[in-house]
């Protein structure tokens, strides 16, 4: 049975587009077929990492919220942008950079419902393993309801005490929908730190596992989103805490 994922952070600069693009290839490296969802709408950004140029992105989830195009019309296979080994497939559906489209998004909004239904067209027609979807920071609409249909939430958050409230807020709103799995990742931490103890701190605040521990890495700030991490240093440690992350969501 096909799996839906929403990685999701309270706030802003988590780092939630990468994990997104990591975890998603750690599973299509299992040979799984898997789709991403970019649904940061307002500030969309993952094409970057799986290599799709925007003047390449003639059709967009834009297209589809509008009327414009089916979804899996908008789904590009990046399979070979990244380099997949294997035999699994990997599936982006980017969201519009274009000025245009984000201001009709931020002053007309869409019908919220259209993403329920796109989701779900887009697991039957290319066949999905895995969905992952890239949500927008914060709670709304949107966020609640890639939330309540997600099979695993994976909820990114920083040692930071703003990081700390917000997540707990969401933890809130997640157990109230009735959310099937959920998982933290604690991002950015310093290396000087004691991570189990910084673990077992995060796990008994918030009665929730912590799935993985990312140190802030030089290296993945170097490659400042030009290809997926994972893919690029496969023997780092932060590409095998991906691949932990990963295991975690496919049991």
């Amino acid at each position: 049975m096909p799996k839906v994922i929403s990685i999701h952070s309270y706030r802003g600069g988590t780092g939630k587009s990468n994990f997104s693009a990591n975890l998603a290839t750690s599973v299509a490296l299992r040979g799984h077929r898997v789709g991403v969802v970019d649904t940061d709408i307002q500030s969309p950004g993952i094409h970057n990492l799986f290599g799709l140029e925007p003047e390449n992105m003639n059709k967009t989830l834009n297209s589809y919220l509008w009327g414009q195009a089916p979804i899996e019309d908008t789904a590009y296979d990046v399979s070979d942008n990244i380099q997949l080994k294997g035999n699994g497939k990997l599936f982006l559906v980017p969201s519009s950079v274009k000025a245009d489209d984000i201001s009709r998004i931020l002053s007309e909004g869409y019908d919220v419902k259209l993403l329920n239904d796109g989701f779900r067209k887009l697991v039957k027609g290319l066949q999905l393993d895995y969905l992952f979807i890239d949500t927008h920071p914060g709670l709304s609409k949107e966020t609640f309801l890639t939330i309540a249909i997600s099979h695993v939430l994976v909820l990114i958050l920083r040692p930071d005490k703003q990081d700390y409230q917000g997540t707990a807020v969401t933890i809130d709103v997640a157990r109230q929908l009735k959310v099937r799995k959920m998982l933290l990742a604690v991002n950015k931490a310093l290396q000087s730190m004691n991570f189990d103890a910084l673990r077992q701190k995060i796990e008994a605040a918030y009665d929730a596992p912590v799935a993985g521990i990312f140190p802030l890495s030089e290296d993945l700030v170097q490659l400042a989103s030009n290809g997926v991490f994972c893919l690029q240093y496969p023997d780092h440690y932060v590409s095998q805490e991906f691949a932990k992350v990963a295991q975690q969501i496919m049991e």
